[in-house]
């Protein structure tokens, strides 16, 4: 063989492989399948709280700085459920905030219908809840339902 056709077999040889790797990038960047996780607290502690908040924050913006999914969830029960609570959150305007913000990622707030209904009871009302939180049966069965579905469970 000349030089010349191995200069241009190993040049041919270079672009194939580097159309293979780019595709290859391309097609796992197109078909990862969104992060899952899930958040739980169950403390009346504005501290662990925020500390929730800003994780779930860190998460959203370290995937959305590469272009990918998450959905994230966040259960709430037992004294924990203050959190979600319109007439005694210390974090309602934060975790506002960060639902306005999550589009296009997918951002829930769940509170626990069994701790409310046992709030609602000792402090004589119902218990309201912010605009942003779901209700949930049970937080507990909620966390283990999604683990079940592939999240990701944090507790901080």
């Amino acid at each position: 063989m000349t030089a010349v056709t191995r200069a241009g077999m190993l040049r041919s040889l270079f672009t194939a492989l580097s159309l293979g790797a780019f595709a290859g990038t391309a097609a796992r960047a197109q078909t990862s399948k969104p992060h899952r996780v899930a958040f739980h607290v169950d403390q009346n502690d504005p501290e662990v709280m925020n500390l929730t908040l800003n994780n779930m924050r860190n998460v959203l913006d370290y995937y959305r700085d590469r272009h990918q999914e998450v959905t994230m969830e966040l259960v709430a029960y037992g004294p924990g459920l203050h959190m979600l609570r319109e007439d005694t959150s210390p974090v309602k305007d934060r975790i506002k905030a960060l639902s306005a913000v999550s589009f296009p990622s997918q951002i829930t707030f769940s509170a626990c219908h069994s701790t409310m209904e046992g709030m609602a009871k000792r402090e004589g009302h119902p218990i309201p809840i912010i605009a942003q939180a779901g209700i949930v049966p049970a937080g507990v069965t909620r966390l283990i339902e999604l683990q079940e579905n592939d999240y990701r469970y944090i507790k901080p």
